[in-house]
């Protein structure tokens, strides 16, 4: 799927040129468009500003949307579930129509969703899908199981997993057991390396191998936390490895996690070369960049959440204006309550010698940023 350039352009210059307030159009089911727009007074609930993304992300949409006249309460909840419930319900006491939530434990905000509902108020997944609840009304999102399927199958062609013999030395991290976008990551890379596994060509020394990808919580790192995902990986490589053997990959499901298991290979003498593992990521940060230019990651999946955040300001443009609602997926996303009309984005891989088209040409990172 490729992005409209119209949303790139949204992203890129941060202004419509029909203003939200004065949109105009027909209505879901043929009505005058006026009779169900809403005002553009928005809530925009982040999880933390411990991770660059999250900064982008919100700083990005509230732009756009008071570039465009909205009135926007942006807050981030330090990754603390009942300081983003509070921030939510303050949202909605100040007349929040629209709440654009990317949640931290995506189980726990069926109540002030509750809330938010008797208020009339529209609510926006981002990112992260909101499960238990019948009040999330969309979803947009990258394809997070596709973005799963480009790390497994970049194991497979980068260790020759079709063609040689093996065995390779495989250790799989999964995201934070409250993120259900971690379940879709994993699903995807695990579905790809399972076969290899099976037949042997995978092998997981420290045992951290699920038997099925419902079990994926079991080596999930709680809160993406960088230091746990160090710890865990000084754990196996002091348990399993205390002889000749080598990791030969990691499975990492994001750069934060990826950032860890780099510092505990470091530390245990591991140096970019050709016996270097094999590493992967997922968000392009600017420090993962660094690493992957200096051979200490293999690469990264990037979203470009410009995008994303500029197809929720499409959305928000339309539920405004009383318009259908653009999403292209109303199949897969089922929060336990309903299927939640979702937007899905692609994400694509980026490695050391796609980080300047990619990344640098297209304005995500600057060169500077990254040592070049």
């Amino acid at each position: 799927m490729s992005i409209p350039k119209k949303l790139l352009a949204v992203a890129a210059t941060g202004a419509l040129a029909v203003s939200l307030a004065a949109c105009s159009g027909q209505a879901p089911g043929g009505g005058d468009a006026s009779d169900s727009a809403v005002d553009c007074n928005v809530g925009i609930s982040m999880p933390t500003r411990s991770l660059e993304r999250w900064i982008n992300d919100g700083e990005q949409l509230q732009k756009l949307l008071k570039d465009d006249g909205c009135t926007v309460d942006l807050q981030y909840a330090d990754n603390k579930t009942d300081q983003q419930i509070s921030q939510i319900q303050n949202q909605i006491a100040g007349g929040a129509k629209i709440l654009v939530v990317a949640s931290i434990d995506g189980q726990v905000l069926a109540p002030v969703l509750e809330e938010a509902k008797k208020q009339d108020a529209v609510v926006i997944a981002y990112d992260r899908l909101i499960n238990g609840t019948e009040n999330v009304d969309y979803y947009a999102t990258f394809d997070n199981y596709k973005v799963g399927q480009l790390q497994g199958q970049y194991i497979v062609d980068t260790l020759g997993l079709d063609s040689e013999a093996g065995p390779f030395n495989l250790e799989p991290f999964a995201g934070s057991p409250d993120d259900n976008n971690a379940k879709f990551f994993f699903s995807g890379a695990w579905d790809v390396l399972s076969p290899y596994i099976e037949s042997g060509k995978l092998v997981v020394p420290s045992g951290k191998s699920p038997a099925t990808t419902d079990d994926w919580a079991s080596i999930g790192i709680q809160g993406w936390a960088s230091d746990k995902a160090q710890a865990e990986m000084d754990n196996r490589l002091s348990s399993f490895y205390t002889g000749d053997e080598k990791v030969d990959v990691v499975l990492s499901p994001n750069d934060s996690l990826a950032i860890g298991i780099e510092a505990s290979l470091k530390s245990a003498g591991y140096k970019p070369g050709a016996d270097y593992p094999v590493i992967t990521g997922q968000d392009a940060d600017k420090a993962n960049v660094k690493a992957i230019l200096a051979g200490e990651q293999s690469m990264t999946v990037w979203k470009d959440t410009r995008a994303l955040g500029a197809q929720v300001f499409e959305m928000i443009k339309e539920i405004v204006g009383g318009d259908e609602v653009s999403v292209n997926d109303t199949e897969t996303y089922d929060n336990g309550k309903k299927v939640v009309p979702s937007y899905l984005l692609e994400p694509e891989v980026v490695t050391k010698d796609l980080v300047q088209s990619k990344l640098i040409d297209s304005g995500f990172i600057k060169a500077s940023d990254v040592g070049l």
